[in-house]
């Protein structure tokens, strides 16, 4: 048996364009409705306001204070492609800064997302790719040659990711899907979201919550249960 420093795979597929086209109109509140345990961690936030995006993961995991792996990457990142880094459970050295920013914007990336830090928050923000992330350091990675994983699966914000993954990221979280689950979530999301603009015209209108739902049914059949579980 051999161990390898470097676990290093092929990218995944890109989703089909037209699916990722749709799928970025779904806010990621919308999916919480109803879905529990694909979000990331709600400490890994935006650098940049009001962004929302949606593409194909591309995973790498690099360990510590090492980001050899990372040069690698952004040499084989396609234009859409979301960026998910592992970090580890390294929360001192920041991996991307302003140089993998400018990087990031010339390959077209859609969008990177770190579980951990990252410096030269200004140089980000003014390349303008969504970048999230859990904090800020001025402790940087260096090119120590340590090893780590490329397009494997892996782990961020406590979600398992596989390459190839469908990403949608926006100012209230971060959603992970297995491809074949994408187009279902967002037919159902985009419905609920034109729902819910119908419901605001109605309260603007002179409506009552009530009128919308029996409130007042739900808490009499809960009170009901309540009186015959205690006699």
């Amino acid at each position: 048996m051999s161990i390898k420093s470097y676990r290093i795979e092929e990218p995944a597929p890109q989703l089909d364009p037209t699916l990722l086209a749709r799928f970025a109109k779904v806010e990621a509140a919308t999916v919480g409705h109803y879905l529990h345990d694909r979000f990331m961690r709600s400490d890994i936030r935006p650098l940049i306001d009001g962004v929302r995006i949606a593409g194909t993961a591309q995973t790498i995991s690099i360990p510590g204070a090492d980001s050899t792996l990372l040069y690698h990457a952004m040499d084989r990142v396609r234009p859409g492609d979301i960026l998910v880094i592992d970090r580890a459970g390294d929360e001192r050295h920041a991996p991307w800064g302003g140089f993998m920013a400018a990087v990031a914007k010339v390959r077209g990336l859609a969008g990177v997302i770190i579980d951990g830090v990252i410096t030269d928050p200004a140089a980000i923000i003014e390349a303008g790719v969504p970048t999230w992330a859990r904090g800020v350091s001025p402790v940087t990675t260096k090119l120590l040659n340590m090893g780590g994983g490329y397009n494997i699966p892996i782990s961020c914000g406590g979600v398992s990711i596989n390459p190839g993954d469908a990403i949608l990221a926006d100012d209230c979280g971060i959603l992970v899907l297995p491809p074949d689950q994408v187009a279902g979530v967002t037919d159902v999301a985009l419905f609920d979201q034109q729902d819910e603009g119908s419901w605001i015209a109605a309260i603007r209108a002179g409506k009552k919550l009530q009128d919308l739902v029996d409130i007042a049914g739900m808490i009499a059949e809960r009170q009901k249960k309540d009186e015959n579980a205690h006699g």
